[in-house]
């Protein structure tokens, strides 16, 4: 019975991130109220209020989840043999993006968190966690590219990686806001830029 419980609780808080999800996505951070949350969830305010105290922690909360799936695809990737040049894994990374990047997808949350972080601290902790999160990813990328031999091996990893780190962002940005960018195009760009892999 308890393990029955204990599932119950966390597709209640799942049904409760999700509709969140869903308003902040339609309507944005701010203009989104909890009482908008109460109606796309279908639950009373005090079934809502059990799991989240207020807007601020189910952003929180929603901030950490969003990045969960992208993490995993690129570590997923980075450890691949053999390891894919750097155009081949930024296309799959993108394409992950662009899928789930319609009017109610999560990642359209992710620059919304970006620009929350700025301003409220509590938010910030978990958009700091999650980008670490990924940083480190590019990290353990630009070794394996260090030890194929595509990259010098006195390079700067570190350097690397948060010159690599802004790609991401910075596709993600141009594929919400202007629209005239896909991954294929993203991909091309980095193989001039980044020339390395088996066949350079």
């Amino acid at each position: 019975m308890p393990r029955v419980s204990e599932e119950h609780l966390e597709r209640r808080r799942q049904q409760i991130l999700d509709a969140a999800r869903r308003c902040f996505a339609r309507k944005g951070f701010h203009e989104t109220s909890m009482q908008d949350v109460f109606a796309e969830s279908g639950l009373s305010a005090g079934a809502v209020y059990r799991y989240f105290k207020s807007k601020d922690d189910l952003i929180g909360a929603l901030a950490s989840q969003t990045t969960v799936a992208l993490r995993a695809l690129m570590s997923e990737l980075i450890r691949a043999e053999p390891l894919p040049p750097p155009d081949v894994l930024v296309a799959a990374l993108a394409e992950h993006i662009a899928a789930r990047s319609g009017p109610d997808d999560p990642l359209r949350l992710v620059p919304q968190a970006w620009a929350l972080a700025l301003v409220h601290p509590e938010a910030a902790e978990y958009v700091k966690e999650a980008i670490l999160a990924i940083r480190n990813c590019w990290y353990e990328y630009t070794e394996r590219m260090r030890d194929a031999g595509w990259l010098p091996p006195d390079a700067d990893i570190h350097a690397v990686a948060t010159a690599i780190m802004g790609v991401l962002p910075g596709f993600m940005l141009q594929h919400l806001i202007i629209g005239d960018i896909d991954p294929e195009t993203l991909a091309r760009g980095i193989r001039t830029l980044l020339p390395y892999g088996p066949a350079a």
